[in-house]
C-alpha cells in the first residue's frame, strides 16, 4: 500500500499532556471482520474515567504497561484490574479507569468478526472479560511480545492485521441464515420481529436464539435492544431532537420505555445523556 495512502487510513486523536491515541481502518480484506484498530498511550499522571455504552464492538486489547481497571455495570473494584483480554458483548454501560501508565492496541471486531477470529462459541466472552492467554494461547503471548517490542503504531497496526487476517483465512464461514438474520436486524434498527426471522427460516425461535448464541454471544432479542438503543442515541445527537418523536421513530412503546433501556444499556437518562 502506497505510503500516503497509508496515512490517510491512520487518525490522529491525541491530546497533548495527556494521552496519544491513533486508529487505523482495516484494509479491505479484513473488511467485515474489524472495525478499526486502535492504539494508546497514556503520557501523564491521572485518572482517566469513560464510560462506554452497550455496543456491539467486540475488543481484543493486547497491553505493554498498566492494566486497566474494569467494571461491567458499576464502578471497577480492587479485583477488576486487565491488562490484556478479549471482552464479549454486554448489555450494559462498561466504566474504564486507568491511571496515566496505560499503554496498548485495540482490535475492534464485528459481532460475526469475532467468532471468526477467536474460533470459539461468542457466549464464552459474553458479559466477561477474558485473559489473551486463555483466548489466543500462545500465539496471543507471542504477538503481544511483538507489538511490545515494535518502533512505532505504523508498525503494530501492521502486525496486528496480518495476524488477525492469518487467523481468519481458514476459519468456518458464519452460517448463512444467522447472517441474514443478523443483517435483518441491523438494517431494521432493532425493529424486525423476531417470530418472523424464526418464521423466515424455517426455525423455531429455541433454535433462532441458539444460533445467534454461539455466532454473536448474546440472542436476537438483546441484539436487538443495543441496536435500537444506538440508534436512539445517534438521533438524540441531532439538532432539535425530540425523545417522543425518537421513541416512536426507534419502535419504542413510549418514551417512558426508552428512558428504561437507556438506564439499563447506558446507566443513565437520556436527558443526562444529551447534556454531555
Amino acid at each position: 500500500m502506497p505510503v500516503e495512502m497509508q496515512r490517510r487510513k491512520e487518525q490522529d486523536h491525541s491530546i497533548a499532556g495527556r494521552f496519544e491515541m491513533r486508529r487505523r481502518l482495516p484494509n479491505a480484506p479484513l473488511e467485515g471482520i474489524v472495525t478499526d484498530i486502535c492504539g494508546y498511550r497514556e503520557t501523564a499522571p491521572g485518572h482517566f474515567h469513560n464510560v462506554e455504552y452497550a455496543s456491539l464492538t467486540v475488543p481484543l486489547v493486547i497491553s505493554f504497561a498498566e492494566p486497566f481497571a474494569i467494571g461491567l455495570g458499576k464502578a471497577p473494584g480492587d479485583n477488576d484490574r486487565f491488562a490484556s483480554f478479549a471482552a464479549g458483548l454486554y448489555a450494559g454501560p462498561v466504566v474504564i479507569e486507568s491511571f496515566g501508565g496505560a499503554c496498548c492496541v485495540q482490535v475492534n471486531f464485528t459481532p460475526l468478526g469475532a467468532r471468526r477470529f477467536f474460533r470459539q462459541p461468542m457466549s464464552e466472552l459474553t458479559d466477561s472479560m477474558v485473559v489473551l492467554d486463555d483466548v489466543l494461547g500462545a500465539e496471543g503471548m507471542a504477538l503481544r511480545e511483538r507489538l511490545g517490542n515494535a518502533p512505532d503504531w505504523t508498525v503494530r497496526f501492521d502486525l496486528a492485521e496480518a495476524f488477525v487476517a492469518a487467523r481468519i483465512e481458514n476459519a468456518a464461514e458464519t452460517l448463512l441464515e444467522i447472517a441474514w438474520a443478523y443483517d435483518r436486524i441491523i438494517t431494521s434498527g432493532g425493529r424486525t420481529r423476531i417470530s418472523s426471522l424464526a418464521e423466515r427460516l424455517g426455525w423455531s425461535r429455541k433454535h433462532l436464539a441458539s444460533g445467534f448464541s454461539d455466532a454473536i454471544g448474546i440472542g436476537p432479542k438483546t441484539l436487538s435492544r443495543i441496536v435500537r438503543f444506538n440508534r436512539a442515541l445517534g438521533l438524540s445527537r441531532q439538532q432539535a431532537a425530540d425523545w417522543a418523536d425518537i421513541a416512536a421513530d426507534c419502535g419504542y412503546a413510549d418514551q417512558a420505555h426508552l428512558v428504561r433501556e437507556f438506564r439499563d444499556l447506558a446507566g443513565e437518562t437520556p436527558t443526562a445523556l444529551s447534556v454531555r
